[in-house]
C-alpha cells in the first residue's frame, strides 16, 4: 500500500514529467520547421502563412529570438483568450461543448473540496481508529478518510449531511450546464449557416419492387406521399471494395514517391523487394516495381467502378432524400412514413463529412444481429478482461514483485526503490494496459453497422465508460481489496470481512491517487506535445512532400478523441463523487487534472485540432446520463460503507437519495433532451423564411448536387449517375410499374 511518502514521490516525478513536456513543447513550438505541427488549424483555414519563407538561412529552421523562450508559459493565457462564442465560430460547437465538460469538473469539485476540508477532513482525522486496530494495513492518508471514524461514532452523521450538500450542488450544477449546452446547441442551430444535412434525411430499409429499381422506387414514393416538398434523392452504392482499392493505391502512390525523391536525390537506383512489407521476395527496381503495381490497381479500380455503376446488386436499400426546405425534412425525419414500421425508416442524415459510407451497405435486418452478438461479445470482453488486470495489479506492488521475481527483493528493499514501486508502477501498469482498448471497442462499433463517425464515437464511449467502470473502478477495489486483506480475512469470522471490506474500499483512494497522477497529469502534458504527430510530419516531409499541397496532407491536426477522452473524464468525476465523503484528500488531484486538462484542451481546439465532423453537441444527453450513474453509484458505496460502521438507523436517511437522483435525472430528460433529438419545425419554418428572403435565387438543387456522392467518386467520372431530380413540370409522377396493384404491394410489402 503506497504511503504519504510513495504519494509524495510520485508527485514529484509526474510534476516534473509534465513540466518537462510543457518545456519541450514550448521550445519545438516556436521552432519554425514544427509551425505546423503545432497550429495546424490556422493553417487549414489560410490565416497563417510558413515562417520559413523568409528571413536568414538558420532562421528559417530554428528561432534565435531568445526574448521568446523567457514566456515559454505564455500559451497558456492565449487559450483562455478567445472568447466562447468566437471560438464555437472557429472550433464548432461539439469542441467547445467537450471543453466544458473539464470546466464542469471543476464547478462541481472547487466547492465539494472546499466543503469538505473545512468539515470533513478535521471529523476524520480525530477519530484515530485505524492506529487502534491491530493487524491492519493502512497509510497517512487513510487517517484522513471515513475510515478513521469509529463505528457507532454520530460523527457519521456529519459525512451524511454533507454528502446530501454535495449531492443537490452536484444537481444544481449539472441542470445550470444542461441548459446552458441547449440554449447553445439551439442558437447554435437558429444560426449556423446553409448545410446539406438540413435539407436531407437518409432512408433505410427501402423495401424492394418487382418493376422499378431502387432509384425509381425512392422516386416514386416521395413523389407521391410529399409531392410539394420532394426534390432529389442520391441511392447508396456498396462501394467498399472500391474504397479499398483506392486506399491501397494512394499507399503505393506514396512509395514511389518516396523512391522517386530518393533518386531524383542520389542519381542511384532504389532496390525493394517483392515480398511482405518489402522485407521478403525478389530485389527488383523499386520506381518501376510501384509504377507497374499502381497501373494494375488502376485497371482493377477501373474495373470495378464499372461494375458499381453498372450491376443492380452494388445498390443497397437506402438512400439520401432531400427536401426543398427544412421544415419538410424535419416532417419525414420525425414521423413514421409507412404503415409497416420495418421498412421505410428515416432519420437525420449526418452532414456528409459525418457519414461512415463502409456501413450503408449494411442490409438494416443484419445490424440487428450484428449488434445483439457485439453485446454478448462486449460482456465477455469485460469479464475476462478482468483477469489479466487482476493480475497486473498483484504484481505492481512490493508483495506481488518479490513473489513472481524474488531475485529482486534486494534491490525493491532499498527506500527510494520502494517509493517508486508503490507510488508510480499502479497506475503505469493499469494505464499500459487499457491502450489497445479503444480500438477494440471502436472496432466493435463499426461491426454494429451505424452509419456515422458520431454515432460511432458515441456507441464506443459507452462501452469505453461501461468498460472503465467494472473493470478500473469497482476491479480496482475488489482486486486490491483481496490482494491486499487476503490475511486479514483468513484471520476472521465470516460476519467480520464486510466490515473489512468497508474499511478497506476507501485505502483504495492511494491507488486511485497515483492513477490520477500517471494518467491525469503527465498524460495530458504529452498530449500537447504531440510527440507521434511531430514526427510523422518530418517524414513526411522529408521523404513524400513535393508541392505545397503534398506538405497541406503531411499535417496531421488530429481531433477531439471523444470516444476515449470521455469516459476517462467520467471516471475522473466517478472518484470525485465517490470519494468526496470518504478520502476527501483525493480532491486536489481531481481538481489539477480538470484545471490543467481545460488549459491544454483549449489551446489544442484553437490551435490545432480539426473536427471531422459537427453534431452541434448532440452528444450531451450521453455525458449527463453518465455523470448521473457516477452519482448514483456514489450514493450506494456510501450507503453501503455506512452499514458496516453500526449506525444502521443513520444510515437509513441515505435512502432517498438515489431515487432522488432519478428523479432529477427523469426531469432533465423532459425539460432538455428534445432539444438534442428533435429539431422544431418552428425553427425549420424561420430558417427557411428567412433563407427565402434573401437568396429567392438560390439554386438548391445545384447546391446539393454533390453532398452525398461516396468520395471515391467524387470528381473522378463524368458519367457516375447523378442525383435524381424531380420534374417539376410534369403533373403526373412518373412510374414504370404495370399496374396500380402492383405499386400498392410493393408499397406495403412486410406487412
Amino acid at each position: 500500500m503506497a504511503t504519504l511518502q510513495d504519494i509524495a514521490v510520485s508527485a514529484a516525478i509526474n510534476l516534473l514529467s509534465a513540466f518537462a513536456f510543457l518545456v519541450a513543447f514550448a521550445i519545438l513550438r516556436l521552432q519554425p520547421f514544427n509551425d505546423r505541427v503545432y497550429f495546424p488549424k490556422w493553417y487549414r483555414k489560410g490565416i497563417r502563412s510558413s515562417p520559413t519563407r523568409s528571413g536568414a538561412f538558420v532562421s528559417k529552421f530554428i528561432n534565435l529570438d531568445c526574448r521568446t523562450y523567457l514566456n515559454f508559459l505564455n500559451w497558456m493565457p492565449a487559450a483562455l483568450r478567445m472568447p466562447e462564442p468566437e471560438l464555437i465560430d472557429h472550433a464548432g460547437l461539439d469542441s467547445v461543448v467537450y471543453i466544458r465538460i473539464y470546466l464542469l469538473g471543476l464547478k462541481i469539485f472547487v466547492p465539494l473540496a472546499v466543503m469538505a476540508f473545512l468539515v470533513l477532513v478535521p471529523v476524520n482525522w480525530m477519530g484515530e481508529t485505524l492506529e487502534r486496530t491491530k493487524g491492519l494495513t493502512f497509510s497517512d492518508i487513510d487517517k484522513l478518510s471515513i475510515s478513521n471514524v469509529p463505528d457507532g461514532s454520530k460523527r457519521f452523521w456529519a459525512h451524511i449531511l454533507m454528502f446530501y450538500v454535495f449531492t443537490l450542488w452536484t444537481f444544481y450544477v449539472l441542470y445550470a450546464e444542461y441548459k446552458a449546452v441547449t440554449a447553445m446547441r439551439l442558437r447554435y442551430l437558429a444560426l449556423e449557416n446553409r448545410r446539406p444535412d438540413q435539407f436531407t434525411v437518409l432512408v433505410r430499409n427501402i423495401p424492394p419492387d418487382p418493376d422499378e429499381s431502387v432509384s425509381d422506387h425512392v422516386e416514386h414514393f416521395f413523389s407521391v406521399n410529399h409531392p410539394d416538398h420532394y426534390l432529389t434523392h442520391q441511392v447508396v452504392y456498396n462501394a467498399n471494395k472500391l474504397a479499398t482499392l483506392v486506399t491501397k493505391k494512394k499507399s503505393l502512390q506514396n512509395w514511389y514517391t518516396y523512391y522517386l525523391n530518393k533518386h531524383e536525390r542520389t542519381s542511384k537506383m532504389s532496390v525493394t523487394k517483392t515480398g511482405f512489407c518489402g522485407f521478403f521476395g525478389t530485389k527488383v527496381d523499386a520506381i518501376d516495381y510501384y509504377s507497374s503495381e499502381i497501373q494494375k490497381l488502376s485497371e482493377a479500380e477501373a474495373a470495378e467502378k464499372e461494375r458499381v455503376m453498372t450491376d443492380p446488386k452494388a445498390i443497397v436499400p437506402a438512400a439520401y432524400v432531400s427536401f426543398k426546405s427544412r421544415w419538410a425534412a424535419a416532417v419525414c425525419a420525425q414521423t413514421q412514413l409507412c404503415r409497416n414500421p420495418t421498412i421505410w425508416l428515416t432519420e437525420w442524415a449526418p452532414e456528409p463529412r459525418d457519414v461512415y459510407w463502409d456501413n450503408l451497405a449494411i442490409p438494416y435486418f443484419e445490424i440487428t444481429i450484428r449488434r445483439l452478438l457485439m453485446a454478448v461479445a462486449l460482456f465477455f470482453l469485460i469479464f475476462f478482461f478482468m483477469i489479466p488486470i487482476a493480475f497486473v495489479q498483484s504484481l505492481a506492488n512490493i508483495e506481488g514483485i518479490e513473489k513472481v521475481f524474488p531475485f529482486l527483493t534486494p534491490l525493491i528493499k532499498m527506500e527510494s526503490v520502494k517509493s517508486v514501486i508503490q507510488g508510480l508502477l499502479p497506475g503505469i501498469a493499469l494505464k499500459i494496459f487499457l491502450i489497445v482498448l479503444p480500438t477494440i471497442l471502436m472496432t466493435m462499433s463499426k461491426i454494429e453497422g451505424f452509419s456515422s463517425l458520431s454515432s460511432l464515437d458515441r456507441r464506443s464511449a459507452g462501452k469505453y465508460h461501461l468498460f472503465i467502470l467494472v473493470n478500473v473502478f469497482l476491479g480496482s477495489i475488489i482486486t486490491g481489496t483481496a490482494f491486499q486483506q487476503l490475511k486479514a480475512f483468513l484471520d476472521q469470522s465470516p460476519t467480520e470481512i464486510p466490515k473489512t471490506i468497508g474499511v478497506s474500499i476507501p485505502m483504495k483512494a492511494t491507488f486511485f491517487i497515483t492513477y490520477i497522477m500517471v494518467d491525469g497529469w503527465a498524460g495530458i502534458a504529452a498530449e500537447i506535445l504531440r510527440l507521434v504527430p511531430l514526427i510523422m510530419f518530418h517524414l513526411k516531409n522529408t521523404f513524400l512532400v513535393k508541392t505545397e499541397q503534398d506538405r497541406e496532407q503531411a499535417m496531421d491536426p488530429g481531433c477531439m478523441d471523444f470516444a476515449t477522452s470521455e469516459p476517462r473524464i467520467q471516471l475522473y468525476i466517478l472518484l470525485g463523487l465517490v470519494y468526496s465523503a470518504v478520502t476527501p484528500v483525493l480532491l486536489p488531484f481531481v481538481i489539477i487534472f480538470f484545471a490543467f486538462s481545460y488549459l491544454v484542451f483549449r489551446h489544442q481546439v484553437v490551435n490545432v485540432y480539426d473536427q471531422r465532423y459537427e453534431s452541434g453537441g448532440s452528444f450531451w444527453p450521453d455525458v449527463h446520463w453518465r455523470l448521473i450513474i457516477g452519482l448514483i453509484i456514489s450514493q450506494l458505496l456510501l450507503l453501503g460503507l455506512l452499514s458496516t460502521k453500526k449506525i444502521e438507523k443513520s444510515t437509513i436517511a441515505l435512502l432517498p437519495l438515489p431515487i432522488l437522483t432519478i428523479w432529477f435525472h427523469r426531469y432533465c430528460k423532459g425539460r432538455f433532451e428534445s432539444a438534442f433529438v428533435k429539431f422544431p419545425l418552428q425553427e425549420a419554418m424561420i430558417k427557411d423564411t428567412l433563407e427565402r428572403a434573401t437568396e429567392p435565387n438560390l439554386n438548391l438543387k445545384a447546391y446539393l448536387k454533390d453532398a452525398y456522392i461516396h468520395p471515391v467518386f467524387k470528381g473522378n467520372d463524368p458519367d457516375w449517375p447523378q442525383l435524381i431530380f424531380e420534374d417539376e413540370n410534369n403533373p403526373l409522377v412518373p412510374t414504370k410499374r404495370t399496374s396500380k396493384q402492383g405499386s400498392e404491394t410493393s408499397s406495403n410489402a412486410g406487412n
